[in-house]
């Protein structure tokens, strides 16, 4: 086997990297994952945030660890990326922001069918700890898809993921994979919340008179991608 040749990266080539990776590939990647959330939830540009902030603080928070690690124990985080439970997690995250789309959408039919009464019982009877844990599922789940995302081996990362190991050093590593990071969230950042949540917002206007079936088939959807990603069938 041929030697690793050392690689070595500044803050600004890391994060230019990661603006490369970004502006391409990881939309598409990001797309079957967030697209039907946005579909199914709605909200527009003024709520993209709500699902954006904890998907994008996952993926911020990914991309800086494997920086840390890979400065810290090295090359052995090449192999730690290409084990199966980075697809399980993905995959089961996915699964979780299904679940947790469809327990809203059957609570909140629940509230409006059975009137103030319910909403009260739901908000300050006994279920009060049954519906604050529903309420964190959603950004529970948005937050590790996004770390599962990050940590999806891709050969801009693998640079970055290299040039820390060679620098052996932790704290050079949180610098590096903290500027791929910044630059990789950048620009999906932007064409999710003003393109795909305007989009979905769209759909969900011309398609009002089907919103639960639209909401249900963007539930199945999430629930398959998950699935499928959990047995590696797709990789982002």
């Amino acid at each position: 086997m041929m030697p690793i040749e050392p690689v070595a990266l500044s803050f600004g080539a890391a994060l230019l990297l990661g603006l490369g990776y970004g502006s391409g590939p990881c939309n598409i990647a990001c797309l079957p994952y967030l697209g039907p959330v946005f579909a199914a939830t709605g909200g527009g540009i003024q709520g993209a945030w709500r699902t954006l902030l904890p998907f994008t603080m996952g993926r911020l928070s990914g991309y800086t660890l494997l920086g840390g690690l890979a400065g810290g124990l090295g090359l052995l985080i090449e192999d730690w990326l290409a084990s199966p439970w980075v697809h399980w997690l993905l995959g089961a995250a996915t699964l979780m922001v299904g679940l947790s789309i469809l327990v809203r959408r059957n609570q909140s039919t629940c509230t409006a069918a059975c009137g103030q009464t319910a909403s009260v019982t739901l908000e300050t009877g006994p279920g009060e700890p049954a519906t604050s844990t529903r309420q964190k599922m959603l950004p529970g789940g948005l937050y590790l898809m996004g770390f599962g995302m990050a940590l999806n081996p891709c050969a801009p990362l693998m640079t970055v993921v290299l040039a820390s190991a060679t620098s052996a050093s932790m704290i050079s590593g949180i610098s590096l994979g903290a500027g791929f990071a910044l630059g990789a969230v950048f620009v999906p950042t932007i064409v999710f919340a003003f393109g795909v949540a305007h989009f979905g917002q769209q759909i969900r206007h011309h398609l009002s008179r089907h919103r639960i079936a639209l909401e249900n088939t963007s539930i199945a959807l999430l629930m398959m991608t998950g699935a499928a990603t959990a047995l590696g069938w797709i990789t982002p």
